[in-house]
């Protein structure tokens, strides 16, 4: 019906507030189920696989191929339990990050970003929070990580338009995280020599609670 179809397109159309930033933290439940039920759930790749190392390509097409990978997306974070989902963490080459992640103070925000760039905070601004980090592509491992608890993502959305994504505490860790995803960088490689190896150690001995590619 037409009025569900308009009501769909406008989930990937999100408004800002008076400082410009996209407000994602409205009708998340319903927008999260629209992409969600028309995407289909992929297996995660992990650590080892090359799409996971190297810098994506920017989206350029902003057509209905990328919003059937979004949906796909959030499918997939749905399956693994995540709160983030890089493109390249199910096998695809481009710059596109989706997350369903909650702040420190429990609102949750769920939106999209295509081709994010990741702003160089002040001084004044870099508080960092030493707090555990894991991530879907290094399943069942866990390290701490120092990350600023502030966070602005400058990018696109589905449709192409420019927005500007901010967050704070664990929702900042969020953004940062699926950004460097897209440049080739893991959570891992930011750990000591001596972290990173005990990070695969856990990685090793667990067993993931969701499908995965493997790199063989």
């Amino acid at each position: 019906m037409a009025q569900q179809e308009t009501d769909q397109q406008d989930i990937d159309v999100l408004p800002v507030d008076d400082e410009g930033f996209v407000i994602d933290t409205e009708n998340c439940e319903e927008r999260e189920r629209i992409h969600r039920e028309r995407g289909t759930s992929r297996p995660i790749t992990v650590v080892g696989n090359p799409v996971l190392h190297k810098e994506c390509k920017d989206v350029t097409a902003f057509d209905e191929s990328l919003a059937q990978l979004v949906d796909d997306m959030f499918a997939s974070q749905r399956t693994a339990e995540g709160v983030g989902l890089a493109a390249n963490q199910i096998g695809v080459d481009l710059k596109v990050f989706v997350y369903d992640c909650p702040d420190d103070e429990g609102v949750r925000h769920v939106g999209v970003v295509c081709n994010p760039v990741l702003e160089e905070l002040p001084a004044d601004r870099r508080v960092l929070d030493d707090s555990n980090e894991g991530c879907l592509s290094v399943p069942t491992a866990y390290a701490s990580l120092a990350r600023p608890d502030y966070a602005v993502v400058r990018g696109q959305d589905v449709k192409g338009n420019p927005i500007t994504v901010r967050g704070t505490g664990y929702f900042a860790r969020c953004l940062q995280h699926e950004t460097d995803h897209l440049y080739g960088y893991l959570y891992i490689d930011r750990l000591s020599k001596r972290e990173r190896k005990d990070a695969l150690k856990q990685m090793e001995a667990g067993t993931p609670r969701y499908p995965v590619v493997a790199n063989d």
